[in-house]
């Protein structure tokens, strides 16, 4: 069966928020060896309220109609809060309508709980979020800390993973965290497959900042383009940020703090983000050593690729090799 997505939907919420879910979720397929389409569905994306069936109030000048209950809530994999601008106590006072913490109670042990921007007050209220990081909207990050000091709060990144409960900065970062969830379950080839179908970038590192100066570079100062792509191209190489540098002929310094302005972390983060998503994709879709995975993703030796993957994903190049085999196929 597929797995079930069960995305809360409660007054006030955002519409954009709560399509990223269906959208994100609903595209992913397993591989067609055969080549006939694009496989069987991934995930079965389910919507509801927290109470019976009926209108719910969005932010815009509309409502939309929601056909579950909370009832849905008890078949939930997987149960995806979105923001919502009318929580009431929720964010007010950080705790659970009647009728909100009714509906939560059909939440079943072990289900993997997740928030899209404020959504975070909700699983912070409900308790899930008791001594564990987080992150919420940057704008909301202060009130949040101050009404949960029991959560870690980074309101510096797009989203944390903290295994069975994820949370996500505003909007955007939520198509980031979503794609991020597929490519946990199902591997890379299928989350770049969707990130092309929806027309995103496939991969946004959670650790980036939410909030970036200049995210659209202005014309009048020169870009960090040049030296992406010119890195990009030569990942198995050593690369030295003086030779990234003398890419867009900026000084070392002058260099590093454009790069952070437009990208959002530092350039020596990046080119560590950017192997690492090679080394996934040779590991996934090809058959090649683990010595040679470690060389061709600029790692250099098994140690050094063993030691960032485990830094980046909780695990090493031999198990992720062999879940996502067994998850989503032979794909070499």
């Amino acid at each position: 069966m597929p797995h079930r997505v069960v995305v809360l939907a409660l007054d006030g919420l955002l519409p954009f928020e709560l399509g990223i879910p269906q959208r994100i979720f609903g595209l992913a397929r397993t591989d067609d060896p055969r080549g006939r389409d694009r496989g069987r569905k991934l995930y079965d994306v389910v919507t509801c309220s927290a109470r019976p069936p009926g209108p719910v109030r969005t932010d815009a000048d509309f409502t939309i109609t929601v056909e579950h209950g909370p009832e849905a809530l008890a078949t939930a994999d997987t149960v995806v809060v979105p923001a919502s601008y009318e929580l009431g106590p929720v964010h007010d006072e950080g705790r659970l309508t009647e009728e909100l913490a009714a509906a939560l109670a059909y939440v079943r042990p072990g289900t993997r709980m997740v928030s899209i921007c404020t959504g975070s007050y909700v699983l912070a209220a409900a308790g899930y979020l008791d001594g564990r990081p987080a992150t919420t909207h940057w704008s909301s990050a202060d009130h949040f800390q101050q009404l949960f000091p029991a959560v870690r709060v980074d309101p510096d990144v797009l989203f944390i993973d903290d295994g069975d409960v994820l949370t996500s900065a505003g909007v955007a970062a939520g198509i980031d965290l979503c794609l991020h969830m597929v490519r946990r379950d199902h591997g890379t080839a299928v989350a770049n497959d969707v990130a092309r179908r929806t027309v995103v970038p496939p991969h946004r590192d959670g650790g980036q900042a939410q909030y970036i100066q200049r995210p659209v570079p202005d014309t009048q100062f020169a870009t960090t383009t040049t030296a992406r792509a010119w890195a990009l191209g030569r990942l198995e190489r050593p690369i030295q940020l003086r030779d990234m540098a003398q890419q867009e002929s900026m000084s070392v310094r002058t260099f590093t703090r454009r790069f952070r302005e437009e990208v959002g972390v530092s350039p020596v983060q990046w080119l560590t983000q950017q192997r690492v998503e090679l080394a996934r994709r040779l590991l996934e879709s090809t058959d090649l050593s683990i010595d040679q995975v470690a060389r061709d993703a600029g790692f250099g030796t098994p140690t050094s690729l063993r030691q960032h993957l485990q830094t980046a994903l909780g695990v090493s190049p031999t198990v992720y090799r062999r879940t996502f085999r067994s998850t989503a196929g032979h794909r070499a």
